[in-house]
């Protein structure tokens, strides 16, 4: 089987599984098992293009040609291979915990909800592995209205107005500022004065920029549309619908927040800034500086915020919008080791985030608990849970052995490399001290749930109506995410290897 057919697959197969979904509707458990099979396949088919990436070959799928000059296109490429494995793999025990939840909680709607899944991972990976900016711009559009109805799926007043922020936020910062960068970008391509608009190694704004056909203001303000275009990064302050998604069942925060949505914002983020802008450019210009600050304050701010949530989603979601801005603050160091850096944090926080929303899902299952407040010995009704809790809470934070160290690791390396290129370093002592007292916040909003949950007596009501661990669905899926959590701390080689091709582009 050829690249082209496998990659023609990979996008192909999750839309037969809608069907295949759709039509299984009133049997529970072919519905199931058609979810689950999609989820399989699809991990495998895009599993199978890792080799032809780290053999850096060359494989182009084009769907069709919108207007001359400006295909639906896709190629495969580093950077994509990261989000589309991270996106397809979390998606089999997202599946699998979406089971147990759904069931445990006698979830309404549960055909119109596991059909939305697989669009919303053939949206994923057509992002990942979007060959120009309009492709980018068309799958990520898709990807939120396809998200869309799992925000709203309990269809209640929070439900709707959650979901008309969800929807606002994101299309009024994609069509008003994203959109508006494409077309602006297409009209200097026809007029030459960008060399196209494929993601390209380096850039495509270094031949106009150097011949005066674009203006380095222009290119800046560019720049700055594309940021705030892709909302889904949540850099403040288009970060309000990350917080109003949270009323919608876990199975769908989690996939939010690990799976599929932010990692589309950030690796976007990523992407236009290393293929389209250009690291180098962007330096040599000095246009991108205010960026480093807008990451930073969003982690501090963001931060702040989730230490007064008693809420647990709500807290998980503030936690969220401060660590999507580490990959951003990362990217905005515009050093080849600080791009690596965010590259590797996007599956750190994948793992240990996916974990947390897990286990937060489990807990209301079992327990009906929402609030941290109410967790006071829990840990001792569901150690399980809770273990898998804490493996997540370390990752976030950046304790070893958990893989949340590596790309803080990696983070504070790429500032002290920043450091040595000549000039002023008050950036550089921004972003360490930003480091410094978020990975201190972190702490101060995670580990008081660690303590409630195993230290704490149990409440009375808990003691008269004990309860245990949440249906083995939802369990085995939060064993399997800890397990990730933990294991690529140890082994993380196939994320090495295309972060390392990722810096090479860079320079």
């Amino acid at each position: 089987m050829n690249a082209e057919l496998i990659l023609t697959l990979a996008l192909g197969v999750p839309l037969l599984g809608t069907l295949l979904i759709v039509m299984a509707g009133r049997v529970p458990n072919l519905r199931e098992a058609f979810t689950l099979l999609t989820a399989l396949v699809t991990f495998g088919l895009v599993a199978s293009l890792y080799p032809y990436v780290i053999h850096q070959q060359q494989v182009r799928l084009e769907l069709l040609s919108v207007i001359p000059g400006v295909p639906l296109a896709f190629k495969l490429e580093p950077l994509g291979m990261v989000y589309a494995l991270v996106a397809t793999l979390l998606w089999i025990p997202n599946s699998l915990y979406a089971f147990g939840y759904m069931r445990g909680n006698n979830e309404k709607h549960q055909t119109r909800f596991y059909a939305c899944f697989p669009l919303a991972i053939a949206s994923a990976i057509g992002i990942a592995f979007a060959e120009n900016i309009f492709t980018m711009f068309v799958f990520y559009e898709t990807l939120t209205f396809s998200t869309f109805p799992l925000v709203t799926h309990k269809g209640n007043s929070d439900a709707v107005k959650s979901g008309r922020i969800y929807l606002g936020v994101l299309l009024t910062t994609s069509v008003c500022f994203q959109l508006l960068a494409v077309m602006w970008i297409v009209a200097l391509a026809n007029q030459g004065d960008v060399s196209s608009i494929d993601f390209t190694r380096g850039g495509i704004f270094r031949e106009g920029l150097a011949s005066n056909a674009i203006d380095p203001g222009i290119f800046g303000l560019l720049f700055f549309l594309y940021i705030y275009g892709i909302g889904k990064a949540a850099v403040m302050p288009v970060h309000r619908w990350l917080p109003a998604a949270m009323v919608a069942p876990t199975p769908v925060s989690a996939f939010l927040h690990a799976v599929a949505v932010v990692k589309a914002g950030v690796f976007c983020v990523i992407k236009v800034t290393v293929y389209v802008f250009g690291v180098d450019t962007l330096r040599r210009y000095d246009q991108g500086g205010w960026l480093l600050y807008a990451a930073g304050g969003t982690i501090l701010v963001g931060s702040l915020i989730a230490l007064f949530q008693d809420n647990l989603k709500k807290r998980l979601a503030y936690s969220t919008i401060s660590q999507l801005s580490y990959i951003v603050m990362a990217t905005a160091l515009l050093t080849p080791l600080s791009i690596f850096a965010a590259v590797v944090h996007i599956v750190a926080h994948a793992f240990g985030k996916i974990t947390l929303f897990f286990a937060a899902g489990s807990v209301y299952t079992a327990g009906h608990k929402t609030q941290v407040s109410q967790l006071d010995g829990i840990g001792r009704r569901m150690p399980w849970t809770m273990g898998a809790f804490t493996v997540g809470t370390l990752s976030m934070i950046g304790v070893p052995p958990v893989v949340g160290l590596v790309s803080k690791w990696y983070l504070i390396n790429s500032v002290i490399e920043s450091w040595r290129i000549p000039g002023g370093h008050f950036d550089e002592i921004f972003a360490l001290t930003v480091i410094l007292l978020s990975t201190l916040l972190n702490a101060g909003y995670f580990l008081p749930i660690v303590y409630r949950a195993f230290f704490k007596p149990l409440s009375d009501a808990d003691q008269k109506h004990p309860h245990g661990e949440a249906p083995w669905p939802i369990v085995t899926a939060l064993m399997f995410t800890a397990g990730l959590t933990l294991f690529f701390f140890f082994w993380n080689k196939p994320v090495m290897e295309l972060a390392e091709l990722v810096r090479r582009a860079v320079g």
